[in-house]
């Protein structure tokens, strides 16, 4: 009798066990990465890996909820300030920091836009080129980095007050770039990356390098995760050679270690 009972015990005890295995990181990530995240993720996954589980939206909006105790164990931001935000409340493991990934910003317009490529300088009327009426769609320069950078830049240009009143705000890179896409936008601000994989916008200028802050992707596994065996191995992948191929597939520029 002890011995069955020890046997039905082990039993139940097993699947839990076995569903605990089977589960793969949950990694925190900026809009911008969705695409190159989710076929790294594919790669991954064939080495006998379980699927990685994303979630993306602006770093912003990922670094309040990892502060509220979301469950992440990884997290990619597309920007230094909020790793900074996570790093300060000791939300992640700062000896794993690393900003494998830089980006630029560009000015965009619909595909099917008669807008002719403008080389963008101090001097370019971005209010003008909107038209009467029409907004620039961008991240909320309160908390979105891709808005951030689009404030820096314009406020180089000297036009951030006369642009400010005429931004449509999303809450991410991806939703600005879809104002864009669907016309309800003439003109957006994004990252080179998203203008890259969408079929429904061209690019029509890039910022200048020096009109803002470098945009760069820092990573980092969470103090959470610490002992998380699956969560380190894909995150060493993440960072390592064979995914920096990927990154440079879906546009992304690599930085030095």
């Amino acid at each position: 009798m002890h011995r069955r009972t020890l046997l039905a015990a082990c039993t139940l005890l097993a699947p839990p066990l076995r569903a605990q295995e089977a589960q793969g990181p949950t990694v925190f990530a900026a809009a911008s990465l969705t695409d190159a995240m989710k076929a790294l993720g594919e790669a991954w996954r064939p080495r006998g890996h379980p699927l990685p589980r994303f979630s993306f939206a602006a770093s912003s909006a990922l670094a309040r909820q990892m502060e509220q105790g979301a469950p992440a164990d990884i997290f990619a931001s597309a920007d230094e300030p909020w790793m900074d935000y996570v790093q300060q409340r000791g939300l992640i493991l700062h000896e794993t920091r690393i900003s494998p990934l830089a980006n630029s910003l560009v000015l965009i317009a619909p595909a099917d836009s008669a807008r002719a490529p403008v080389t963008l300088a101090r001097d370019t009327d971005l209010v003008a080129m909107a038209g009467a009426n029409g907004r620039i769609a961008t991240g909320d320069p309160s908390h979105v980095p891709v808005g951030k950078y689009a404030q820096a830049a314009l406020s180089w240009m000297g036009q951030w007050d006369k642009v400010s009143p005429r931004l449509a705000r999303a809450d991410n890179v991806r939703s600005a770039l879809l104002l864009v896409e669907r016309g309800e936008a003439p003109l957006g601000i994004v990252y080179a990356t998203d203008a890259a994989a969408s079929k429904g916008v061209k690019v029509v200028g890039t910022f200048p390098a020096e009109s803002h802050p470098a945009v760069t992707y820092p990573f980092a596994i969470t103090r959470r995760a610490g002992g998380n065996t699956e969560a380190r191995d894909f995150f060493a992948f993440i960072t390592g050679p064979e995914a920096a191929e990927v990154y440079r597939r879906f546009g992304f520029g690599l930085r030095a270690p």
